[in-house]
């Protein structure tokens, strides 16, 4: 049992002050007020105040008055109380906890008042978590009884508060990646605050324009204070072509603009996906059904699912997922997929993604370890073996993926059932799972999600905590939207991956024979010596690189630009991991000086914490601190001429380099630092990209009796990244 469950309505009282709504990120205090029930607290016993483990607000700390967090507690009668912050002790969801022991007792009425963020002696306070919620609690559970055994107060006398998005920031306008000519599409517009929350603090009229006639295209589009999203329906382009959209202020000038939309007569078209992340049923925050209203309303995803941790998903939610779904499910324009994650340790296989076609099927639990209910002790699937067991006679479909507990998908896997593994998730970059698919001889294609436990579903941005990159999305190739058709194609491999931006990617194979084109996903024999890959992008901002891949060997790198021996800026990129698990996130700190001339400015790439931006602290230094966990971030920094001629010394955490700049290339240089794939990168870009479309043809010649594995990954100036599944071609 997760909790003693012994008489809550005898474990006190508890109260916060003030109530009401808090922005995200800003700086509070708050007091917090508890009164002893009828068997007060016996000496040694105490309470317990849980945050949610992915609570990204201040570290609570009572050493430093004046620094930030500072929490202050104190008993009305007097008596000493021993107060630990702890980040582990608390049982999921309320990983993170204020412990309070009472070295003397407590009597029915005494009081422990918690000052969190005491701001009496220079403190600026406790800064609220970056992300909404609706019903943010601060958990009490008491030990009257000095037994370490803790009864949760009544669920509505938890203390509650709500968070929510500050002023507007950033634009976004959203658009499919491919329609046929004709076929209506969406257009999705939204502000957020700094932190990335949709903001529902606007109040304007903003202007539409596109760089070609687009049939039912609003001039203009109105924001009331309280609305989070504007949505422009039943657009159509006629045309062929790449289409982007632009939103301009009441002055004329640009908010944002979108990211492209491809119109071709195709077999298919384009549909985004999150089918993975979480509510605060299990881990994550807010409800099932916001999760749900947030991916449809505030993100403008097609496809969505919802992977609750197995061993905290009771009969009773798991009822409640199916019935959501069904409810949420509108086919053509919102596509819904009942599911759950499968939560076994990596021991016995490690996270894999489960998802159904219909309702109502059964959850395989990898354990109970936060359900109560023992029945039905047959359905239990306790590792990734008995996982593909129960599940070969369901119309299911599973994909291994990397998160608190990675999958060994060398330990256990079925091909009918795991078409793809995820490479991306707000948990970082995992291509180490695409190698070990291939050492294995699997035929996978490549999918992302966001993994996301903010309440962010398709929009999830990680705050100022472990998560170290944006959530990610997969694009399916459907002819319409439903979920035969997902089904279908999912196992067919055709999709790609994308770390969060919508970026348009068609890979195609031709051949010399008559053998049929394919594309990504597609497995094929042919007994033509060699095949035309067919590479086509538009990407949501410039393009820096395109790499080509035959299953672990890179082919070619591809840049769509040249270097200009008169001007250029270097890029500094940390990247990498300690290892697989938990603990993989590597905290970067680091500085970058010239011998020679002047830095003129600097940029951040995947600085996705507002707060932690690089610094340039003098005319020639640059400093930083950035964390990554298997992805990369990167310091811009546009030298002067002189610079060019000297060296950058540049200083980590990790290793120290001096790099000769003249000698600097596109290519660059990388540096290994440990860990399982720990770099510091330097490399030359030009100062300004601007190209964002691509399209190249590429040569590749087949070996007889061996498989080329084909996937290609589109890199962008920002950061962002994409993959292809793989074209799996064997030459008979």
């Amino acid at each position: 049992m997760p909790y003693n469950t012994y008489r809550p309505d005898l474990m006190g009282t508890a109260v916060i002050s003030p109530e009401g709504q808090f922005e995200a990120g800003s700086w509070q205090s708050l007091t917090l007020v508890y009164t002893a029930g009828k068997f007060g607290i016996d000496d040694q016993g105490g309470l317990r105040i849980g945050f949610r483990g992915h609570f990204d607000g201040s570290a609570l700390q009572t050493s430093d008055p004046e620094a930030p967090g500072f929490t202050s507690v104190e008993a009305s009668n007097g008596v000493p109380l021993n107060v630990v912050y702890d980040i582990r002790r608390n049982i999921r969801p309320w990983n993170k906890s204020l412990f309070i022991r009472c070295l003397r007792f407590l009597k029915e009425g005494d009081q422990i008042t918690i000052r969190f963020g005491d701001q009496r002696q220079g403190s600026p306070g406790m800064r609220m978590q970056t992300f909404c919620e609706s019903r943010f609690m601060f958990q009490i559970t008491v030990d009257p009884f000095a037994t370490q055994d803790f009864i949760a107060l009544p669920a509505e006398q938890q203390p509650t508060i709500a968070i929510v998005s500050g002023p507007p920031v950033n634009w976004k306008v959203v658009s499919p990646t491919l329609r046929r000519p004709g076929e209506a599409f969406r257009l999705s517009l939204k502000a957020e605050d700094v932190w990335g929350n949709p903001s529902n603090q606007v109040d304007r009229t903003v202007s539409l324009s596109a760089t070609g006639p687009v049939a039912g295209l609003p001039e203009t589009l109105t924001f009331r204070s309280g609305d989070f999203a504007q949505v422009a329906e039943g657009l159509s382009i006629d045309k062929p072509g790449t289409y982007r959209f632009r939103v301009l202020d009441e002055a004329g000038g640009l908010l944002c603009q979108s990211n492209p939309l491809v119109i071709r007569d195709m077999p298919f078209a384009h549909f985004w996906s999150d089918m993975h992340g979480q509510s605060e049923e299990t881990i994550g925050i807010n409800t099932a059904r916001e999760y749900f209203e947030f991916a449809r309303e505030k993100s403008f995803l097609d496809i969505c699912g919802h992977q609750g941790n197995d061993f905290q998903i009771t009969d009773a939610f798991w009822a409640e997922l199916n019935s959501l779904t069904a409810e949420f499910q509108i086919p053509g324009k919102f596509v819904t997929l009942p599911g759950y994650e499968w939560s076994g340790n990596t021991g016995l296989g490690g996270d894999h993604n489960v998802w159904y076609r219909t309702e109502g099927r059964p959850i395989y639990r990898s354990s109970r370890a936060l359900v109560e209910d023992r029945t039905a002790p047959e359905t239990d699937a306790h590792s990734a073996i008995d996982l593909i067991e129960r599940l070969k006679d369901e119309d299911a479909l599973v994909v291994a993926h990397v998160g608190g507990r990675y999958a060994d998908i060398k330990y256990a896997h079925d091909a009918k059932l795991e078409p793809s593994v995820e490479v991306h998730s707000a948990w970082g970059t995992f291509e180490w799972i695409l190698k070990d698919a291939f050492e294995a001889g699997y035929r996978i294609g490549i999918v992302a999600s966001s993994d996301g436990h903010k309440g962010r579903p398709g929009a999830s941005y990680p705050g100022d905590s472990a998560f170290g990159s944006y959530g990610g999305l997969t694009c399916h190739l459907l002819s319409e939207l439903d979920r035969d058709e997902v089904f279908r194609e999912f196992r067919k491999r055709h999709h790609y991956a994308t770390t969060g931006a919508r970026i348009y990617l068609d890979v195609t194979a031709g051949f010399d024979t008559d053998t049929p084109s394919c594309r990504m996903g597609d497995i094929v024999g042919t007994d033509s010596a060699g095949l035309d890959l067919q590479i086509d992008v538009e990407a949501a901002a410039p393009i820096e690189r395109i790499d080509i891949f035959d299953g672990l060997d890179n082919l070619a790198t591809l840049r769509p630009w040249s270097l200009d021996d008169r001007q250029g800026r270097l890029r500094i990129t940390c990247a990498g991991q300690h290892y697989r698990g938990r603990g993989r996130l590597v905290r970067w700190t680091g500085t970058a000086q010239t011998t020679e001339g002047s830095i003129r400015r600097i940029g951040a790439v995947n600085f996705w914490n507002p707060h932690h931006q690089p610094q340039q602290t003098s005319d020639n230094r640059v400093d930083w601190r950035v964390v990554t966990t298997g992805g990369a971030a990167s310091v811009d920094v546009w030298l002067d001429d002189d610079a060019w001629k000297g060296e950058m010394e540049i200083e980590t955490s990790e290793t120290a380099v001096t790099v000769s700049l003249p000698d600097l290339t596109a290519e660059g240089e990388t540096h290994s630092c440990g860990g399982m794939d720990i770099r510091l990168m330097a490399s030359r870009l030009p100062d300004s990209l601007t190209e964002t479309g691509f399209s190249q043809s590429r040569r590749i010649d087949l070996t007889a009796g061996r498989e080329a594995r084909l996937f290609v990954r589109v890199t962008q100036e920002d950061g962002h990244q994409a993959w292809s599944s793989p074209i799996y071609v064997t030459r008979t």
